[in-house]
Order: C-alpha cells, then sequence, then structure tokens
C-alpha cells in the first residue's frame, strides 16, 4: 500500500482528501506544518505528497523547493489561488500538478492515480533471471528465452507463476490444468514437473526455480512479469 503525504492546515479540507485516497487504497499520512511534512519525507517510504501552498509556517513554494534538495517524491499543489503565474512557479520549480480550491476530492484522488502511473519507473520489458508470461500467446519466456512447452507443461508454470511461492498440491494442480483430472493419475504432475525442470535447466543450468515440498507438491520462487 502506497502512502500520501498530505501537508494540509484545514481539517475539513484535510477529512475529505483523506476519506477520498483512502477509498482508493492509499494510505495517508496527514501534517499541518510544512516542517512536519518535510520531517517526515526525510523518514523515506512516500509515494506522492499533496501539499497545500498556504500554510501557517511558511509559503507551500518554499517547501516544494526545500522538499526537492531531498527527494524526487512527486508533488501536487493544493491552493486557492488560481492566477496563471502561481500555477507555472508552482510546475517551474518541481510541482507535478496542480488542484485549487474548492475541488473534488474524487477529482483529486484520480489527478493523484494519474502522477504516480506517469512518474512511476516502467517494468522492464524482461526480467533478466527470471520468467515473462504472456497468456494471450500462450508463451512463457525464462531468462529470455522463449520456452517450448507442451500443453500441460504451460498450463502447469502458468498456474506456479500466478501464485509465487504458494504450495500446490498435485490434486490442486491437477484440478486447475486437466478438463477432467480423473482421467490421469496425480503421478503424471511428477513426469511434467520433470519435463519442465529439464527445459529450465537448459537454459540456466544453475537455477532451480520449482521447488519440490515432499508429501505435498510443489511452488516457484520465481520474478515473473505478465504481458
Amino acid at each position: 500500500m502506497e502512502t500520501i503525504l498530505l501537508v494540509e492546515d484545514e481539517s475539513a479540507i484535510a477529512d475529505a482528501v483523506v476519506y477520498a485516497l483512502e477509498t482508493e487504497g492509499f494510505r495517508v499520512h496527514w501534517v499541518r506544518l510544512g516542517r512536519d511534512g518535510l520531517a517526515r519525507i526525510e523518514r523515506g517510504d512516500i509515494a506522492l505528497t499533496v501539499l497545500d501552498v498556504g500554510l501557517p509556517d511558511g509559503n507551500g513554494f518554499e517547501f516544494c523547493k526545500a522538499i526537492r534538495r531531498l527527494s524526487p517524491v512527486p508533488i501536487l499543489f493544493l491552493t486557492a489561488r488560481d492566477a496563471e503565474v502561481d500555477r507555472i512557479v508552482g510546475l517551474e520549480i518541481g510541482g507535478d500538478d496542480y488542484v485549487t480550491k474548492p475541488f473534488s476530492p474524487r477529482e483529486l484522488a484520480a489527478r493523484v492515480k494519474a502522477i504516480l502511473r506517469r512518474t512511476r519507473p516502467e517494468a522492464p520489458a524482461l526480467i533478466p533471471h527470471g520468467f515473462e508470461l504472456d497468456p494471450g500467446r500462450a508463451l512463457i519466456r525464462y531468462c529470455g528465452v522463449a520456452l517450448e512447452l507442451t500443453r500441460y507443461e504451460y498450463l502447469i508454470l502458468k498456474t506456479l507463476l500466478h501464485h509465487p511461492q504458494q504450495v500446490f498440491t498435485r490434486g490442486q494442480i491437477m484440478h486447475r490444468v486437466w478438463s477432467t483430472p480423473d482421467e490421469s493419475e496425480e503421478r503424471a504432475v511428477d513426469t511434467h514437473i520433470k519435463g519442465l525442470r529439464a527445459k529450465l535447466r537448459e537454459i540456466a543450468a544453475d537455477q532451480d526455480p520449482i521447488k519440490t515440498h515432499r508429501g505435498i507438491g510443489y511452488s516457484i520462487e520465481a520474478r515473473v512479469h505478465e504481458l
């Protein structure tokens, strides 16, 4: 859960913003003073700052400059001033967006989400020592190499990759992969796992991402990027 820092001295506005952001799944840390906001940013783990321009202990633009000396955290200005020059100044000194009062809390939450999407680093198209899963093409790559899998090998590996580190019994795997599980014995799972392991070792002999849990079943320890 990402933490949003809200620096706002008006309780009614802060309550509305906190409610809107928490409804969208964020954790909100609210402070009334700019100096308290700076102290919280120094501690780290802030995804974005909603910063009021008019604060009891200083100007939000000056606090923005101070934040920029500490952190690249995105900043959304919240202010009653709507002059074009203020908007330009706010963006030029390092702000990422600008909302004027009165405002819709839902719009503010939408802007927060948009900023985070824009400023987050893009996931790499390829994870060097992990899996790349492309369900639309029924394709799985391992360490950059496309795996040549049978139908059951693909479905078993896909099941494990969707739930990293979760232990599946042989019966659970069969019920997820086989259309009529009773038509095959559970030891068939072991056969397909053995085939999968052999193909993975051909690509990375020193890796063994599929783990056997004796008397229980299998799990996978891997990083996966799904297209």
